[in-house]
């Protein structure tokens, strides 16, 4: 039945054989450092803690962790694979929280001191209220003062990865972090070691998660948890479909009349986008035809300017050709007048000399 080269790590047999196995806690303390490097610097150690806690009386609710450890200085790690959508997972995890807080509490004399605690949470599901957001699928929650946006209590961490969200190739991945995530969502799939990934934690990691290296017990409960895996996932995508099915049963007429009425709005629009094209267009032809008339009235503003220049030009030559002339004039009468004078100082007489000059 299982099928695949590599366990589905999303099954709880998968999920505990590679994170919480004593001699795999390598793993486990490569993947926590990778979240919480920023604000723990690098985590030295972990120890593996009892994951099954009981309230301090009969009547209180237990917690089941699925992974439940420790660091070299005493801050705890709750570590869950949710495989299936809870609408109060949230909730849940600030429930379980609850209890390695309570743990610390001191007999006696205590000043209520408090080491860290890390919930971080590897979700098969999206959150309702955040799946529109395609491109977030990581959540670093804190205790925050709401006006100022800082932080109020560093103490308390909710870390929740959507994995349907994270669909990066390994090509695409440009962290050790991003890498991770690509070998959790994709390792039941692989049929061999991806050379690509050349880190010697992912190098153990598919050995640790080969099928072949189960013992036959280990093989049976594998089995068994993939069973339990596929049937729920199987219950859930029968639900959604027969959920989906109904739900377009039930909305068809509005869809269509919703169909309607946004065909008669964008027919509309057209309409609208039509007329005013059209619109656009006269408008064009008005302003060429008056750009057309400024151009001829300007033309003939230019030929009346010219015909006025060659008027005046004219004027300008008739003024010339009649100073010329009379300045002729005054020079032939100064000439005979010059010339009546010789001839009267040579002794002809008056009217002999106007009758030979033409004066009479």
């Amino acid at each position: 039945m299982s099928g695949g080269k590599y366990i589905n790590p999303f099954t709880d047999f998968g999920f505990k054989k590679i994170f919480g196995e004593e001699a795999n806690k390598d793993i486990l303390l490569d993947f926590l450092n990778e979240l919480l490097r920023d604000e723990q610097g690098e985590i030295k150690s972990i120890n593996f803690k009892k994951n099954e806690h009981i309230g301090n009386v009969a009547l209180d609710r237990k917690a089941i962790f699925d992974i439940y450890c420790e660091n070299e200085r005493g801050e705890k790690f709750i570590v869950e694979m949710q495989k299936a959508k809870h609408n109060f997972f949230k909730d849940r995890s600030v429930f379980y929280s609850t209890f390695p807080i309570r743990e610390q509490a001191k007999r006696g004399d205590w000043n209520y001191e408090l080491n860290a605690v890390y919930t971080v949470a590897i979700l098969d599901f999206v959150f309702e209220e955040d799946k529109a957001n395609k491109e977030k699928f990581f959540y670093k929650v804190k205790l925050a003062d709401i006006h100022t946006n800082k932080i109020f209590y560093d103490k308390l961490t909710f870390i929740y990865i959507e994995m349907p969200k994270f669909r990066k190739s390994l090509a695409e991945c440009e962290t050790h972090f991003e890498r991770w995530l690509y070998v959790l969502r994709n390792l039941e799939k692989f049929d061999r070691y991806p050379v690509e990934l050349q880190e010697k934690i992912f190098e153990k990691l598919f050995g640790v998660a080969e099928v072949a290296n189960l013992s036959p017990e280990q093989l049976d409960e594998y089995d068994e948890s993939l069973k339990v895996y596929r049937d729920l996932k199987g219950c859930l995508d029968t639900a959604f479909d027969d959920g989906f099915q109904e739900a377009v049963k039930e909305l068809s007429p509005q869809l269509e009349q919703e169909r309607k009425r946004t065909e008669e709005e964008k027919q509309r629009a057209e309409d609208e986008k039509q007329r005013a094209e059209d619109e656009k267009q006269r408008a064009e032809e008005e302003k060429q035809r008056a750009e057309e008339e400024k151009q001829r009235a300007e033309d003939a503003d230019k030929r009346a300017e010219d015909a006025d220049k060659r008027a005046e030009a004219a004027c300008q030559r008739a003024q010339e050709a009649a100073k010329r002339a009379e300045e002729t004039t005054l020079k032939q009468q100064q000439l005979l007048q010059k010339a009546l004078q010789t001839m009267l100082d040579n002794g002809i007489s008056e009217t002999a000399a106007k009758t030979s000059l033409g004066l009479i």
